[in-house]
């Protein structure tokens, strides 16, 4: 893919300072630092989701937690169209 940036000077020069000190042209510095921006923010994100999961776990009451579970599990074991169970030892 083809992306035409118009960067302001300083930081144009800086790109190249950088991307020179590193020994790469300064495209493939930039497609470096997005890259890794990029996989930051997946990080970030997936992070995120991981607290949101741990606080229902750790502020739920076990046995409503467990009988939702068993209730999501044989939900989703009937709304199949195959007669294998997604959940087996779930009966």
């Amino acid at each position: 893919m083809t992306l035409t940036l118009n960067l302001p000077a300083g930081i144009e020069s800086q790109l190249h300072r950088e991307a020179e000190r590193k020994g790469l042209t300064a495209e493939a510095y930039a497609a470096q630092l997005l890259e890794e921006w990029l996989k930051q923010e997946r990080i970030e994100r997936n992070q995120a989701a991981i607290r949101l999961l741990q606080s229902f776990i750790d502020e739920g009451d076990e046995e409503e937690q467990r009988e939702t579970g068993e209730f999501l599990m044989r939900a989703l074991d009937e709304d199949r169209l195959s007669d294998r169970k997604l959940f087996p030892w779930n009966e």
